[in-house]
This record gives structure tokens, C-alpha cells and sequence, in this order.
């Protein structure tokens, strides 16, 4: 999904920043808020980030400027919500840019809008979702993380699509999603259950800690409790 250094046109590359910068900032202030709130969160806040770069740094060839990889932000998603997780996409892709030369720094902004907003944003929604209908906490968590890299991937191909529309937008973006999805739909799956396998142990080490995140209620931790 990184878009590589220097395949935009610096027009959309000034967009996407002008966008994602905002959005950034609004999340520092959100991990501020929330670590002061609950100090114990930072461990866990720690562990979202890693999980994030280990997985976004698996990278396989794909479409002319891009590549497919899991993302691994739904976690972070769910445990703090989505503009906490753009942060940690955004720290994360500056040092895979500089680091492992994998993204850009003129694409940084377009790179944090498709993997640090977009896929953070779907990812939450759906896990409110799943929650409102009752439904479980795992499956909400398997879609949540799934979802969420499936959508950065159509962001990362309207974002492409955009810039180079030949020989127009609708034939370029169904190009670039019939290449992103050969490697992209099993990755997804692969990385919805990882995150359940994350989830799970975190769920049950520190119910509390999640209880207090509100991403699990009272009764939710009852049971697990009652499961230990």
C-alpha cells in the first residue's frame, strides 16, 4: 500500500498532507488525553505500534508504485480508537520511509491517509457496530481488522487512480483493484485472525485495562473473568 517516494505529483502529495496533518495532531492530543486518563494504557499503546510496523513492513510486489502488506492498525483501533491509530501509522510509516525505503516522505501524507485514517476510521466503525448489535467481541474485532486493511487498499487505488486516471479514473481504479486483490483479500483474512489471536490474550491478561478503554463492557469482562 506505500506509494513511493516521488510517484506522485507533487500537487496530490501537498493534498494528502494538507488532509492527514490535522487529523494527526487531533490524535496526539487524543493519546495525551487518554494515557493521562489511564496511565496503564501505555504498554498497550506500545504494543499496538510495534504490532503495526512488524506487520505494514511485510511487503510483497504489487501495482506500478505501491506494494501489498497486512497493516495492522485495526488493533490499535479498537483498543484507542481511530485517531490514535493514525498517529502510530504516521510514526510508523516515517520510519519505514527512512529506515527501509519503503514509502516516501513527499507520499508520507497520502500514505497516512489511506493506511493512518481511512483504515483506522473503518476499523472502528465496524467494531462499534458489531458492538451495538450484540454481536461478538471477536468477530467484531476478525472484521474490524480485516475491513480496515481491505479499505486502505481501495484508498491506496482511488489515490493512484486520481493522479493517474488512463484512460479515466473508473478503469484505472478497477485496474488497480483487480491487482491489489489477487494478493490483498488473503492477506486481509490472515491478518483479521492474527488480531483475534492479539486480541484474545490481551482480553484476557487485562480485561480491566480494556474495560477502563471501554472497548469491552462490565459483562464482557465477567465472562472472561469467569472463563480464568
Amino acid at each position: 500500500m506505500h506509494i513511493m517516494e516521488g510517484f506522485l505529483p507533487w500537487e496530490w502529495c501537498l493534498l494528502w498532507y494538507v488532509i492527514s496533518l490535522p487529523v494527526v495532531a487531533y490524535g496526539v492530543l487524543q493519546i495525551k488525553k487518554i494515557t493521562e486518563k489511564n496511565p496503564e494504557s501505555k504498554p498497550l499503546l506500545a504494543v499496538s505500534g510495534a504490532f503495526v510496523f512488524v506487520l505494514s513492513s511485510l511487503k510483497l510486489p504489487s501495482v506500478t508504485g505501491s506494494c501489498s502488506h497486512p497493516t495492522g492498525t485495526g488493533l490499535g483501533s479498537v483498543l484507542f480508537g481511530p485517531a490514535v491509530a493514525s498517529v502510530l501509522g504516521a510514526i510508523v510509516l516515517v520510519f519505514q520511509a527512512l529506515l527501509l525505503a519503503h514509502g516516501g516522505l513527499s507520499t508520507l501524507g497520502a500514505n497516512i491517509f489511506s493506511m493512518g485514517i481511512i483504515g483506522p476510521l473503518v476499523a472502528w466503525l465496524v467494531y462499534k457496530g458489531v458492538q451495538r448489535v450484540n454481536g461478538s467481541t471477536l468477530l467484531g474485532v476478525f472484521l474490524a481488522a480485516a475491513l480496515a486493511n481491505l479499505m486502505t487498499y481501495v484508498t491506496t487505488a482511488i489515490q493512484l487512480s486520481l493522479a493517474f486516471p488512463v484512460p479515466s479514473f473508473g478503469v484505472a481504479f478497477n485496474n488497480f483493484m483487480l491487482i491489489f486483490a489477487v494478493t490483498q483479500i488473503p492477506l486481509a483474512i490472515a491478518e483479521g485472525l492474527l488480531t483475534v489471536v492479539i486480541f484474545d490474550y490481551i482480553m484476557k491478561l487485562r480485561p480491566d485495562i480494556l474495560e477502563n478503554l471501554k472497548v469491552i463492557g462490565t459483562k464482557m469482562k465477567e465472562k472472561v473473568g469467569a472463563v480464568m
